[in-house]
């Protein structure tokens, strides 16, 4: 489980959240069990303001033996920033859409996944490890439908570079398990199962059923963010990010052991959601909160 709350589920919020208040949720979010939390951005303020002062989060953070502290590393700066803030993994991000990549970054998607190579061998240098993430894997705002095979071709681009992990994201939560199990079923000729995760938003409900089908095929990494933090910039008013709290509760009961303890991550769902003034999404989360 790959908690992504710290980072994909604040950035998007347009008060800014206090630091205290970020390194608060990161420290819990460790000893609830998470060994792999989403913490930070090196984007410049100017493009994500709620992600400034990211270093002095990772600055003030307790850190726990064998957590991977991450940190989103968009250029060579960002990275050397990730770098001196002690993440002990960075992410980098393409899409499997070339209309989603012209329209955001203004260039193709080879040039973004270019773009990246003195940061991958910066990472390997340093012994940092590195996870690609590829946005729009399931269908795309612009595009609409996206084909497997477009997935595979960035999935190469991003194993030549040498990721460890690679990240198949349902950017705008479209995909169906369906679709789901002929991406993993195409991008498992070309790399093991056991280096992707599946990084499903809930915009049509439909992220648990494409978790499990993921799970079905193999895969035993997922993304989720806490109390469902994150909107979806590309459909007005919907969730984005699975709640954890919804997912710890499927896995559970499939009698999957995660390490993480659903009972604090209730409660940490709660502590966020009040702190930042919004409705608390995971529905697993308000029933257990009820039932107290």
């Amino acid at each position: 489980m790959v908690e992504v709350g710290p980072r994909d589920g604040l950035q998007n919020e347009k008060d800014f959240v206090p630091i205290d208040v970020k390194v608060d949720l990161i420290n819990r979010l460790s000893d609830a069990g998470f060994t792999n939390i989403e913490s930070a951005s090196f984007v410049s303020p100017k493009w994500i303001a709620q992600m400034a002062g990211s270093d002095e989060v990772m600055r003030e953070i307790k850190r726990l033996p064998g957590v991977i502290y991450s940190a989103l590393t968009p250029n060579l700066q960002g990275y050397e920033a990730a770098l001196a803030a002690k993440a002990n993994e960075v992410v980098i991000f393409s899409a499997a859409s070339e209309a989603f990549t012209q329209k955001n970054i203004n260039c193709s998607i080879h040039e973004s996944i270019q773009r990246f190579v003195p940061v991958v061998q910066s990472a390997k240098r340093d012994g940092l490890l590195v996870r690609a993430s590829i946005s729009c894997s399931l269908g795309c705002p612009y595009q609409g439908p996206v084909e497997p095979q477009q997935v595979v071709n960035v999935v190469q681009q991003m194993l030549d570079l040498g990721c460890d992990e690679i990240d198949i994201a349902d950017t705008i939560g479209v995909g169906t398990a369906g679709q789901v199990k002929r991406v993993y079923e195409a991008i498992f000729k070309v790399a093991p199962s056991k280096i992707f995760s599946g990084h499903f938003h809930d915009t049509y409900g439909q992220a648990l059923t494409n978790i499990y089908a993921a799970l079905e095929m193999g895969v035993a990494i997922f993304h989720s963010s806490v109390a469902g933090l994150g909107g979806c910039p590309y459909a007005k008013g919907a969730t984005g990010n699975v709640a954890t709290e919804d997912v710890l509760y499927l896995m559970h009961g499939l009698g999957i052991e995660t390490g993480i303890h659903l009972g604090e991550v209730v409660k940490i769902g709660e502590f966020i959601s009040t702190a930042i003034g919004k409705p608390n999404q995971s529905r697993v989360g308000k029933a257990l909160l009820n039932r107290q």
